[in-house]
């Protein structure tokens, strides 16, 4: 299994941009998908998560600003990210949960991230 992510990029404060992230290979189901980020010198966090069924979950400080969603068919996520702040920028990172078979359990996988840069 594979995680494609795309979308980063540099924009100046207030702006928008759209993160995807595309799974490929070996997919019965996919649990979970999320987007997690790593600022320099920070822990890597949760940012936002959704779950098959549509469940969501944020980072207060993506709240009102981000939204997840996902298209099951394509299994791929995306994250529309509005009102970008400098503390926004980081490195994401897409995650996914995922059942290779029916009846298997399911793993985590990661993708490669892709840099977002909020300038002021």
């Amino acid at each position: 299994v594979q995680l494609q992510a795309s979308g980063g990029g540099l924009v100046q404060a207030g702006g928008s941009l759209r993160l995807s992230c595309t799974a490929s290979g070996s997919i019965f189901k996919i649990n979970v998908m999320g987007w997690y980020r790593q600022a320099p010198g920070k822990q890597r966090e949760l940012v936002a998560s959704i779950r098959t069924d549509g469940n969501t979950e944020y980072a207060d400080s993506a709240k009102g600003r981000f939204t997840i969603f996902r298209d099951n068919a394509e299994s791929t996520v995306y994250l529309q990210m509005n009102d970008l702040e400098p503390e926004d920028t980081a490195v994401y990172y897409c995650r996914g949960n995922v059942q290779a078979m029916v009846g298997s359990h399911g793993y985590d996988y990661e993708g490669q991230g892709t840099q977002v840069t909020v300038s002021s």
